[in-house]
């Protein structure tokens, strides 16, 4: 069973005939580290749901400074909310990061099946509203956590990313810059 499926089966039980008609509305790509899915200033259109490698999001402020929002590897979703939902323009780059391949839902399709299988909108509000408490949990532990707590819990949350990924992406999702990320990283080495 594709691992799409796997993830919607945790949440709801699609038949046969719903599944497959599910995987006729998807688009399965291969994609290169450093490929960018989605720039700024863009309309997301697609929902991603990775089958294999590790993709990000993430903005850069005024200062050209990126500040990393999640991270997302095998059997994760991401996408641009804001700008999917709205169809709007985002703010935000998704880039793959390892060599990957990706399962792409247009906004269109994703519309089609809700009134065509009803138990997918279900799924994808649950993913919603999982997403928003991921955020929101996030934006207390930035707002009441150390550094060193920040890294703990993502440490806990991503364990296959953290020899994955360049520490500075690291340190920018957890808040902090590279300088501090590494020093803070000697001082747990050392405990």
């Amino acid at each position: 069973m594709p691992l799409i499926l796997q993830n919607i089966a945790k949440h709801i039980t699609l038949s046969p005939e719903e599944q497959q008609h599910f995987l006729s509305k998807i688009e399965v790509h291969q994609f290169k580290a450093k490929s960018i899915l989605l720039n700024s200033g863009q309309i997301c259109k697609h929902s991603y749901f990775v089958n294999s490698g590790i993709l990000r999001s993430f903005n850069i402020n005024d200062n050209i400074v990126e500040h990393v929002l999640n991270f997302a590897c095998e059997g994760y979703w991401i996408g641009d909310m804001y700008s999917l939902i709205s169809q709007k323009p985002g703010n935000l780059f998704i880039e793959v990061l390892e060599d990957a391949e990706v399962v792409m839902l247009s906004k269109e399709n994703q519309e089609l099946l809700y009134a065509e299988i009803p138990k997918l909108e279900r799924f994808f509000r649950i993913l919603t509203e999982n997403s928003l408490v991921a955020n929101q949990e996030r934006l207390m532990d930035n707002l009441s956590l150390s550094a060193e707590e920040r890294f703990e819990k993502f440490c806990l949350k991503y364990p296959a990313l953290i020899q994955k990924i360049p520490q500075k992406q690291i340190a920018s999702y957890i808040g902090v810059t590279p300088e501090f990320f590494s020093k803070m990283k000697s001082r747990l080495l050392r405990k």
